[in-house]
């Protein structure tokens, strides 16, 4: 399983807005994709508009073919609430109790 972690900051006033349109618009995209499992949106309590966003994938290249169909989209999308462009990160997800994975990281 595979993890993208998008970091968004959103402008002053904005974060409301920034997590609506996260919910009801990019999610509904992320629902309809290959290899999705799970989508979390987490909010900064010291800074309100900071958005970490973070999507769990069967496999990489389901995470990667989503990418290039869909990330131009999503973040146009946002672009009028953003104060810069949202960050991106992959990860290989070693343990999650919330999906029973254990994985062995090779030696």
């Amino acid at each position: 399983m595979f993890a993208r972690v998008v970091e968004c900051q959103a402008k002053a006033g904005q974060s409301a807005q920034i997590g609506n349109k996260l919910k009801n618009d990019v999610l509904p995209i992320l629902h309809e994709q290959r290899g999705f499992v799970d989508f979390l949106i987490l909010s900064d309590k010291t800074n309100p508009e900071r958005q970490v966003c973070i999507s769990f994938w069967t496999s990489r290249e389901d995470a990667e073919e989503s990418h290039r169909q869909h990330y131009d989209t999503i973040t146009d999308m946002l672009k009028s609430v953003l104060e810069s462009p949202p960050t991106l990160e992959t990860f290989v997800v070693d343990v999650s109790t919330a999906h029973r994975i254990a994985v062995r990281r090779a030696a």
